[in-house]
């Protein structure tokens, strides 16, 4: 009896995560459109464009799940967040996603009780300093006055980069980057710390950047993502494995421009034609058609193209892949197999 009534109360309860997990996708097809968190602006990463339109690194990410779940890399609605909004943002439900640079942390994995999908960007923090201030190293910053975005791990590990190294400094918090650059440009700060990609952003946005010196030293790992809710296991598949199509399809030659023809002509490489739907059941497994990767990678192209025409070499930002690039040319880019 006692087994009995367990083994009940078990289904029950796997009934009810059941129906939570579903939750975010029955609630995004029933909306038609997706609710997708993104920075209040960063050059090449996600900001608004001349006609209002977003653009950029993460915000392709978001385009690519709105292609994948409705078919329509348009049906996103985005909702700019500060390093202090965005965590309520999505525990409230007020956005379905967080696609920002957000850092993977234990704490936020765990105590915040979000779930990290992946990686989309290795990084670093380190800092912005002005060339006529003559600093050639982060450890010459002893005293300076510092530009800290509140609400994020920069904040943390700026702490401890000076403790470790017995120097002291002067906090000039901000919230957004546009604040940042004010402050910083205006003098109120010596230098300014965040990720470097974001510095590189920063410094691109500038009337003169080579005026303006990003410092050798890099002070932390910061590996950052896009993050759903805890609990809602079926919509982190789907975000986790849109991304890994994205990064996939780098690897296996899948691109915008050939995506269609892959698809119809199911050609020689079995992974490919799972990742495209033409061979396998992969989309039925998540609740999603069968081609839902295919239109993810038509909506801003692979992984690659995607760096490329946002924050790559050619663009103002001119980042290198460095760690991401694929595993197979020495970076940390890597899918699990779609099988």
């Amino acid at each position: 009896m006692k087994k009995t009534v367990f083994l009940g109360a078990l289904t029950a309860t796997s009934l009810i995560a059941g129906a939570a997990a579903a939750a975010t996708l029955d609630d995004v097809k029933a909306r038609g459109k997706l609710n997708c968190g993104v920075t209040t602006g960063l050059a090449g990463f996600s900001a608004p464009d001349a006609n209002g339109r977003w653009e950029g690194f993460d915000v392709a990410v978001c385009r690519a799940v709105a292609a994948a779940v409705l078919g329509d890399p348009e049906a996103v609605e985005f909702v700019s967040t500060t390093g202090k909004t965005r965590f309520t943002a999505l525990a409230s439900g007020e956005i379905d996603l967080l696609a920002r640079n957000t850092t993977w942390t234990f704490s936020r994995d765990t105590d915040l009780k979000f779930d990290f999908v992946g990686v989309n960007y290795y990084d670093g923090q380190g800092f912005i300093v002005p060339k006529a201030l003559g600093v050639t190293s982060a450890k010459d910053l002893d005293g300076a006055t510092v530009c800290i975005q509140t609400g994020s791990t920069t904040e943390l590990n700026l702490a401890d980069f000076f403790r470790k190294n017995g120097m002291s400094y002067e906090p000039v918090p901000i919230e957004t980057n546009a604040e940042a650059i004010q402050q910083y440009t205006a003098g109120a700060c010596d230098t300014y710390t965040t990720d470097a990609s974001g510095l590189a952003s920063t410094r691109a946005t500038f009337e003169t950047p080579s005026d303006h010196v990003i410092l050798p030293e890099i002070i932390s790992k910061e590996p950052l993502g896009p993050l759903v809710r805890h609990g809602d296991n079926d919509w982190g598949d789907i975000a986790r494995w849109t991304l890994n199509a994205l990064i996939a399809a780098e690897e296996l030659g899948v691109t915008s421009a050939n995506v269609a023809e892959m698809s119809a002509s199911a050609g020689t490489s079995p992974e490919v034609n799972r990742l495209l739907g033409t061979e396998g059941d992969l989309g039925a497994m998540i609740g999603l058609d069968a081609d839902w990767a295919a239109k993810a990678i038509a909506a801003n192209g692979n992984y690659g193209e995607i760096f490329e025409k946002t924050i790559g070499e050619n663009t103002p930002i001119g980042l290198a892949r460095g760690l991401n690039a694929q595993w197979t040319n020495g970076g940390l880019l890597y899918s699990p197999p779609f099988r």
